[in-house]
């Protein structure tokens, strides 16, 4: 196993379990191209804190990746509203972006 997701996956249940730990135990996952792992860790993220633009983008990468479409864009649907919420201008753009090709691909 990877040496960086053994070490992160250490510390789940510690005193430094958080948003932030899972978002990053999420990233390390979707470099070592197990998406369904990096969704469920980006999900635990978003349990934590769902103001984390950033981890509802990535849960949408996650989910795409792992082939579940709807539920991509509903990530990046509620990913779009917490960024707005949060005036976090940039990952609204790119959300909408990935939401949009998303609709378009339903739509065909």
């Amino acid at each position: 196993m990877n040496p960086r997701i053994e070490s992160l996956e250490k510390m789940l249940g510690g005193p430094r379990d958080g948003a932030l730990l899972r978002f990053s135990l999420g990233n390390e996952y979707l470099k070592a191209e197990s998406p369904a792992q990096a969704a469920a860790a980006f999900q635990a993220a978003v349990d934590r804190d769902p103001n984390y633009s950033a981890a509802w983008k990535a849960l949408g990468k996650a989910l795409l990746a792992s082939g579940d479409e709807s539920g991509a864009l509903a990530a990046y649907e509620k990913g779009i509203a917490v960024a707005d919420a949060r005036g976090d201008i940039q990952a609204a753009k790119e959300m909408n972006v990935f939401a949009r090709r998303l609709r378009k691909a339903a739509e065909a």
